[in-house]
């Protein structure tokens, strides 16, 4: 399929997608967030295959930041109200169009930059109106493996996979998950 090939970047929700969605405010006002491992790994395999990957989160977290830095996920980008603008922005900068990027969202919020984009997913868990408004909902919840799933789509689109993968474990570089 020529509109997986085409996708160069991809770029996440945080809530709902990189984590199931619930929110750990502790005593401390500290806030907690679960994310997924093999989400981890995904994401370390699509920099390995050369994809870019971006975050844009209406919320601000210190996890998002922590989480974020351990994947050397290139583009952070936290508070944002208007997501459309901001991937228009990282579009220009990155010399890319709309339909070399994928994103994964799971909420309202996120239905404006899916309708955007060359390929679109949502988690499981995604609300019914973003599941009826993209290219693919996943098997997996996020925060249970949907990044995964996504990413593993596309790259068994864009190259032999066994290879890649046979590739990524003997290239004997450092992998986060």
């Amino acid at each position: 399929m020529q509109k997986v090939k085409n996708i160069k970047l991809i770029v996440l929700d945080v809530d709902g997608v990189l984590t199931d969605g619930n929110l750990y405010i502790g005593s401390n006002e500290e806030e907690y967030k679960r994310f997924n491992t093999q989400d981890g790994m995904g994401i370390s395999l699509a920099h390995y295959a050369g994809l870019k990957t971006a975050i844009i989160s209406g919320r601000n977290s210190k996890a998002v930041t922590k989480r974020a830095k351990e994947l050397k996920i290139h583009y952070v980008y936290q508070g944002i109200a208007d997501k459309v603008q901001v991937l228009h922005e990282l579009l220009d900068n990155l010399d890319l169009h709309p339909e070399e990027v994928c994103y994964m969202g799971d909420d309202l919020n996120d239905l404006p930059i899916l309708s955007l984009v060359g390929l679109s997913f949502a988690p499981a868990n995604a609300t019914a109106l973003v599941k009826e408004n993209v290219d693919y909902v996943t098997e997996r919840s996020g925060g249970h493996g949907a990044v995964r799933e996504m990413i593993e789509f596309i790259l068994k689109e864009q190259y032999n996979f066994e290879e890649l993968v046979n590739d990524f474990i003997n290239g004997k570089r450092p992998v986060v998950q």
